[in-house]
């Protein structure tokens, strides 16, 4: 069973998003997603400063299995990628909602508006199960 975690919101594609602060986002890939990877073994990050819409791509991760898109789970601007996976990918597997996480997001427009649509962590356990 895949741990699901009461603070986060998440996408149907599995990513979770963390409020940081009250115009940032911090976003990953869901323990679920992780489990069906396998092995992570290179992330293809979006870019610093690119401003993306919800569900667009925003790069990429590569298991020993298969390479997935990432997508963005909120309308805004990269204003941090985790760097320590560049050289450390596994640290996705390891702790996907902890050191594990992808990207922080400014937010565009309100907070309430941008998550809206996620999922609550009953409604993604429901599609996962």
């Amino acid at each position: 069973m895949s741990e699901i975690k009461d603070n986060l919101l998440y996408s149907e594609e599995h990513e979770w998003a963390l409020i940081v602060d009250e115009n940032t986002v911090r976003v990953g890939i869901t323990d679920h997603a992780q489990h069906q990877l396998g092995d992570i073994v290179f992330i293809e990050f979006p870019e610093i400063g690119t401003t993306l819409t919800s569900g667009d791509s925003m790069g990429s991760i590569e298991s020993v299995k298969t390479v997935s898109e990432l997508y963005i789970p909120v309308s805004g601007k990269v204003t941090k990628i985790n760097e320590e996976l560049e050289a450390s990918p596994e640290q996705v597997n390891e702790d996907p909602y902890g050191q594990g996480w992808i990207a922080e997001i400014e937010v565009e427009g309100s907070m309430e508006e941008a998550l809206k649509h996620l999922l609550s962590p009953e409604k993604y356990g429901a599609l996962t199960e």
